[in-house]
């Protein structure tokens, strides 16, 4: 079997530090480089769309909920594990380019809502498939068989570790 860039490092860690080697150290640097090259294709489609990540994300999240493709900020920033100051500076962005807008709930003022623009959901739409797409190209060499098995594998392991769907608990 072909060795990859991992296998060197490992390799190397295992002459040094031969008790830090294992299978957990392989499998954390090996997910580490793939997540690093799957948020590399979201930069570069967000980025050709004038977006940054973080809004790519709110906006996927907000199309994403369905019509009338609303959240409170506070669901947005648990669910993308964004401070509030952080969801609040990309909800800024995000309204100062016409892509949501903001309301305040009509039966409680004290609560308000996000909700995607018509412009903001034909620029989910775009991007999502954008990155979609990109994410789609880089496992093309890949036998889709192995994609769904590493997949299915990885769910196993989340699970595993507690991270488990809302609807679930």
């Amino acid at each position: 079997m072909p060795r990859d860039q991992i296998d060197a490092v490992v390799g190397e860690w295992r002459e040094q530090l031969p008790d830090v080697v294992g299978p957990s150290m392989e499998l954390g640097k090996r997910v580490h480089r793939l997540a690093g090259r799957l948020q590399e294709a979201v930069r570069d489609e967000t980025a050709a769309l004038g977006l940054t990540p973080a809004e790519f994300d709110v906006l996927s999240a907000l199309r994403r909920a369905g019509p009338p493709y609303a959240l409170k900020p506070s669901e947005l920033a648990a669910g993308l594990l964004l401070t509030s100051g952080g969801i609040s500076n990309v909800l800024r962005r995000l309204q100062q380019g016409g892509l949501i807008e903001r309301a305040a709930d009509a039966a409680d003022a004290r609560v308000a809502w996000v909700r995607l623009s018509e412009r903001g959901v034909a620029t989910a739409e775009r991007i999502v498939r954008a990155v979609t797409a990109a994410q789609a190209r880089l496992f093309a060499p890949v036998p889709e068989a192995l994609v769904a098995e590493a997949a299915d594998r990885l769910r196993e392991l989340l699970i595993a570790l507690g991270d488990i769907a809302k609807e679930e608990e």
